[in-house]
């Protein structure tokens, strides 16, 4: 039996090396400046949430703090079963196997969607976004946040790794979906210097990581993400 699901777009950094994911997610955006400028926009204090491609359920339990109830959909089965585990006191949690095409969640379920780098880039997204549609509810607000390689140091390196990327396209796709953007500068800040390295080698192929590292000191890189957001 597959252990995800047809449909989903594997996750190199995620799906094959889980601990070291886990470990950037400890050290992103220390000031949370991210969870800072979603409240700002649409808090989610007694609503429902969703969580999209949630993998090992890192954040479900920072949405479960204030939200009534907290769904995180994700494709990887061993993935899910991981988020299920982590998350099995909290009662107002529930996770699901399922992928952003298929949500698993009846109509008019959410009032807010989080997605953390599971929407990639725009186009090709236009499924997940139409399944969206049909799961939130109206007045609720989504949010899906992704890199932005037109900016930061991170940013540059991306940009490498991707040369066909174009920030500027996707930038459009968003606007044209009738998304909204938020710049945000946040940063990885690391306890060692082998935790950064190991992160940066899971997210670059190794013909950018190495000569990213051997010219970046330290523990910390500037990291430019964008927020993109819609009302419903």
């Amino acid at each position: 039996m597959a252990r995800w699901l047809d449909g989903s777009i594997p996750s190199p950094n995620i799906w094959r090396h889980t601990e070291t994911y886990e470990l950037e997610n400890r050290c992103v955006d220390p000031e949370g400046l991210i969870e800072s400028a979603m409240r700002d926009i649409a808090d989610w204090s007694g609503r429902d949430l969703l969580d999209v491609g949630c993998g090992t359920g890192f954040h479900l339990p920072r949405w479960a703090a204030d939200a009534r109830t907290v769904y995180g959909v994700e494709p990887h089965q061993d993935l899910a079963r991981l988020a299920a585990r982590r998350t099995a006191r909290l009662r107002n949690i529930t996770v699901l196997w399922g992928t952003a095409q298929r949500l698993p969640l009846g109509p008019a379920t959410v009032d807010i969607m989080h997605a953390r780098w599971a929407y990639f880039f725009g186009k090709g997204c236009e499924p997940g976004l139409r399944e969206l549609t049909r799961v939130m509810r109206r007045g609720g607000t989504a949010f899906v946040m992704d890199n932005d390689a037109s900016r930061s140091t991170f940013g540059a390196w991306f940009s490498r790794a991707h040369p066909t990327l174009d920030p500027d396209a996707v930038a459009r796709f968003w606007s044209m979906q009738g998304w909204q953007r938020r710049p945000l500068e946040v940063w990885w800040r690391f306890a060692t210097r082998a935790d950064l390295e190991s992160v940066v080698r899971i997210e670059l192929p190794p013909e950018v990581a190495e000569p990213a590292l051997a010219q970046h000191r330290g523990t910390e890189v500037d990291y430019a993400v964008n927020l993109w957001w819609r009302r419903y």
